[in-house]
């Protein structure tokens, strides 16, 4: 499995934009994306890219993060605009499906 490390997480006024991104220890695999959990709540699906460019996105955040993977192979990032109280999380990106690597997580919090 490959090591992620995310990095860009910080403190953000609503309506804001911070870009959140993922280094990986090797490639990234065909599939890979973001996930963030809130303080209190579950482990949620923000969006997924695949190597062929493909991407899909929670309805909470669809047309206010983009995700895009980096121009070397091992970078993944999520560019997020309009951002709300709500989007506050700790945000993790993945790469794979089976098996599944994580990050580490980076702090999104976002004041109203």
């Amino acid at each position: 499995q490959v090591q992620l490390v995310e990095s860009g997480g910080g403190l953000v006024q609503a309506g804001g934009s911070l870009r959140l991104s993922c280094a990986a220890s090797g490639s990234i695999a065909d599939v890979g994306g973001w996930y963030r959990q809130a303080p209190g709540k579950q482990r949620e699906w923000v969006a997924t890219i695949t190597s062929s460019g493909s991407r899909a996105y929670a309805d909470s955040v669809r047309g206010r993060f983009t995700i895009y993977r980096g121009n070397a192979e091992n970078t993944l990032h999520l560019q997020m605009s309009s951002l709300k109280p709500e989007d506050t999380a700790v945000y993790y990106c993945y790469s794979g499906i089976a098996p599944m690597s994580w990050g580490q997580g980076t702090q999104v919090t976002v004041s109203s």
